[in-house]
């Protein structure tokens, strides 16, 4: 009863007979804002008729195809570079972190040669380095008759220094500087030290064509390096980087021999990268031990916790707060510990999926390096007078550097997006718009015609469903059940 009651309210209510929907698609074809459709219905000769119809469809095919392919530009994630310089009163001084190039004073390390070997295990943490079999056995029986040895004390107090006898002219935009203004840092080059460390406010200069100016003695007699592990050269390495990042080397020094006189112009280099999909930065990646984010903090932060875990310890040229590893853990455990990691990938730098992707927005200085020979004769002469020192000394062991900007300018690289959400509507609505003539009212009248006639077929579907059998009623099935029997008794 429930399911006739129904069919009955939904034949009176809700289906109109065939002449109402007839009308009702005459009507919709002739007064919809889609162009062309009511030219379909109003023309009185079959072959127009044909024609509009052919010319419509036509037209709705090209829209169609125009939009998909707009469509699949967008989720292929386009991006354009634009590249704009800023030029500004006062710019920052980057960071610059000086080291000798040859690591150890030479007093220290005159009787224990091994030294160089212990140092090299610990930055192969910073860059690749292997040990060699022949090397091995002493390495053990040094490490097990100096268990209590500290290799981060030895180098602290036996590597290089920057005191007023190595480091003997510093002026910063006509304004002295001194050792106490360089910060202390380990890298693979043992003790170096750091100008505009944190990025003081002092540091903001106003006026190009000057800049850093210093004169390094690396004095060769006192500091030495082992060169059967590959360490040849005499002389002052540096990088310039952004204050709030760590100094990294690796490719990145720059190289200054004795007897040399080096001139540097930086420029200031922004790079904004989108965030993926369209480009390779994540902006949610958080540094536990630095400011910002970047991919050479992130990646010495990445080994940091795969070490900490493996060796139960903390090498202390990686940042953490964890427990020092003596050099028996560095040797047994520490440096196959980083081979995993490297062959393994378990810290990989680059894209999106990597453990650390490229930042979202970083600071680079690109350098022009230009090398003359240090000091005239006059000039030789004079130094030697000061320093009571020989010419041929001079010749051997002074480095000048000077680092400035090349002008009071940034440029910015700047990834963005080459089709946004609203660009791609104003194209999918500029097909529609060139070939249908349709907007989005259009749009909504056609939903609401195909909705409508989607209600219809299926009311109309359900009123042709058949009965549903009445399986239950005892009344029906008692007769049938009699029919039975007696069937049975005749056969």
């Amino acid at each position: 009863g429930i399911l006739e009651k129904t069919r009955l309210c939904l034949i009176k209510k809700m289906l109109p007979d065939w002449e109402d929907r007839r009308k009702y698609h005459e009507e919709f074809a002739s007064s919809t804002s889609f162009h062309g459709v009511h030219n379909i219905v109003r023309r009185q000769s079959k072959a127009r008729r044909a024609l509009w119809l052919l010319v419509v469809a036509g037209c709705l095919a090209t829209a169609v195809w125009q939009i998909c392919s707009r469509f699949s530009y967008y989720f292929s994630w386009p991006t354009t570079t634009t590249v704009v310089v800023q030029y500004v009163e006062k710019v920052k001084f980057p960071a610059v972190t000086f080291c000798n190039l040859n690591r150890f004073q030479a007093h220290a390390v005159s009787n224990l040669k091994v030294i160089f070997l212990i140092w090299n295990i610990v930055s192969a943490i910073l860059q690749k380095f292997t040990v060699e079999n022949k090397y091995s056995q002493e390495l053990n029986d040094f490490l097990l008759g100096n268990q209590n040895f500290s290799i981060k004390d030895f180098t602290r107090e036996n590597g290089f220094y920057l005191n007023s006898s190595t480091l003997l002219e510093c002026d910063f935009f006509g304004k002295p500087c001194y050792p106490q203004d360089f910060e202390h840092v380990f890298t693979e080059y043992g003790n170096c030290f750091t100008f505009n460390h944190n990025d003081l406010s002092a540091r903001r200069v106003s006026l190009s064509g000057r800049g850093l100016h210093l004169l390094f003695d690396v004095q060769q007699d006192k500091f030495t390096d082992e060169p059967t592990l590959g360490y040849t050269d005499a002389g002052i390495t540096f990088v310039v980087h952004s204050p709030q990042e760590l100094p990294r080397f690796d490719g990145l020094g720059l190289l200054t021999p004795v007897g040399t006189h080096t001139q540097v112009t930086i420029r200031q280099l922004k790079s904004i990268i989108q965030e993926y999909p369209w480009g390779e930065c994540k902006p949610d990646i958080k540094l536990q031990y630095h400011k910002i984010y970047s991919t050479n903090g992130c990646l010495l932060e990445c080994k940091a916790r795969y070490i900490q875990d493996w060796c139960g310890c903390l090498p202390f040229i990686l940042p953490g707060n964890g427990t020092e590893c003596d050099l028996l853990k560095f040797y047994k455990c520490v440096y196959p510990a980083v081979y995993n990691i490297e062959i393994k990938g378990l810290c990989t730098v680059g894209t999106h999926n990597s453990t650390c992707p490229a930042p979202c927005e970083e600071t680079d200085y690109p350098t022009t390096v230009t090398y003359s020979n240090f000091g005239g004769e006059k000039a030789i002469k004079y130094f030697s007078t000061k320093l009571k020192k020989s010419p041929e000394y001079i010749r051997q062991n002074l480095v000048r550097i000077e680092i400035k900007y090349h002008d009071l300018s940034y440029k910015i690289t700047q990834q963005q997006k080459a089709l946004t959400i609203s660009e791609l509507l104003a194209d999918v609505g500029g097909q529609l718009g060139l070939f249908c003539g349709a907007s989005m009212i259009t749009i909504i009248e056609l939903l609401e015609y195909i909705f409508t006639n989607f209600c219809w077929m299926c009311i109309f579907l359900l009123l042709k469903a058949p009965e549903m059998p009445q399986w239950n009623n005892p009344s029906q099935n008692q007769p049938m059940q009699k029919g039975k029997k007696r069937g049975i008794q005749e056969c």
